[in-house]
C-alpha cells in the first residue's frame, strides 16, 4: 500500500475520539473494520440506498424513460412514414412503368399501322403509274402503229407507182419503145395478183 509523506506524518487519533465521516469510534488508521462492512453503519448505509435508489427509480419514470419512449414513438413515427412514402413512390413508379409500357405498345402499333398504310399506299399509287405508264404506253404503240400502216400503205401505194415506172423503162430498153400507160399498170396489176394468192 502506497502511502503518502503527508499521511505517514499524522498523530495517530486520540483513544476514544470519534470519526467525523461515519459517526463511529475512531480507532485509527490500522485498527477495525473498513467501513463498509462494519455492522453498526448497516443501517444508514441502507437508508441511504434506500433515498438513492427511489430518487433513481423517479428520475428514470419521469424524465429518462418518457424522453427515450418520445424518442422511440418518433423513430417509429418516422419510420413508418418513410416506408409509407417509399410504398407510394413504388406504386407511382409502378403506374408510370405500366403507362410507359402501355403508351409504347400503342406507339408501336400505329407506327405498324402508319407503315402498312404509307406501304398500301406507295403500292397503290405504284400500280396506277404504272397503268399510266402501261396505258400511255398503249397509246403510242397504237400511234406507231397506225403510222407504221399508213406508212406501209403509202409504201405499197408507191411500189405499184414504182413498179409500173420500171416496168415501163424495162419495156423500153428490151422493145425500145414505149410501152402503154394502161397495158403496163394492167401487166404489174395481174403480177401482183399472182403474187398475193
Amino acid at each position: 500500500m502506497f502511502v503518502t509523506p503527508a499521511y505517514a506524518e499524522e498523530a495517530p487519533p486520540a483513544a476514544g475520539a470519534v470519526n467525523t465521516e461515519t459517526g463511529a469510534p475512531d480507532q485509527g488508521h490500522h485498527a477495525g473494520v473498513f467501513p463498509p462492512f462494519d455492522h453498526t453503519t448497516y443501517p444508514s448505509q441502507l437508508l441511504w440506498l434506500v433515498i438513492t435508489f427511489v430518487i433513481f427509480y423517479v428520475t428514470m419514470q419521469k424524465v429518462v424513460v418518457p424522453r427515450v419512449g418520445g424518442i422511440l414513438e418518433s423513430r417509429h413515427e418516422r419510420i413508418a412514414q418513410d416506408i409509407d412514402e417509399a410504398s407510394r413512390l413504388k406504386a407511382e413508379a409502378d403506374a408510370a412503368v405500366a403507362t410507359y409500357e402501355s403508351e409504347l405498345a400503342a406507339a408501336r402499333a400505329k407506327a405498324n399501322s402508319i407503315g402498312a398504310t404509307a406501304r398500301d399506299a406507295a403500292k397503290a399509287k405504284a400500280e396506277e403509274d404504272r397503268r399510266a405508264i402501261e396505258a400511255s404506253l398503249s397509246e403510242k404503240l397504237k400511234a406507231a402503229e397506225a403510222r407504221i400502216s399508213e406508212i406501209k400503205a403509202k409504201a405499197f401505194g408507191d411500189v405499184g407507182a414504182i413498179a409500173e415506172e420500171t416496168a415501163a423503162a424495162v419495156v423500153e430498153q428490151l422493145v425500145g419503145s414505149v410501152a402503154g400507160q394502161a397495158d403496163v399498170a394492167s401487166a404489174v396489176a395481174e403480177a401482183s395478183a399472182k403474187r398475193e394468192g
